[in-house]
């Protein structure tokens, strides 16, 4: 299985940024995708969350209303629209797999570096 971050970058405050990943390796449309970031000195973080089934949302309060999260299940690719990017939105953002089952499945992409600053 292999989980693969793009479009990360500097970007001034106020500013957007679409973060993707790309999904191989597995069967995509079971699993429930989500975005985790790490900021330095601080635990992971949920930031959003789409459902396998139905695409059904969730955020974390420090971002609603400026993240989106979506999936496109032909392509097998997540993706996380950020607007209204503030300085305290800087971190490693994580791409994450996960199907429970008969057992839990969970993968991990290796980060993207989002940094927000002027």
């Amino acid at each position: 299985v292999q989980l693969v971050e793009s479009g990360g970058g500097l970007v001034q405050p106020g500013g957007s940024l679409r973060l993707s990943c790309a999904a191989s390796g597995l069967t995509f449309s079971r699993y429930a995708m989500s975005w985790y970031r790490q900021a330095p000195g601080k635990e992971r973080e949920l930031v959003a969350r789409i459902l396998s089934v139905g695409g059904s949302a969730q955020y974390a309060d420090s971002v609603k209303g400026r993240f989106t999260i979506s999936r496109d299940n032909d392509k097998n690719t997540v993706s996380l629209q950020m607007n209204s990017l503030k300085p305290d939105d800087t971190a490693v953002y994580y791409c994450n797999a996960e199907w429970v089952g008969i057992r839990r499945y969970n993968y991990w992409g290796q980060g993207i570096q989002v940094t927000v600053s002027s």
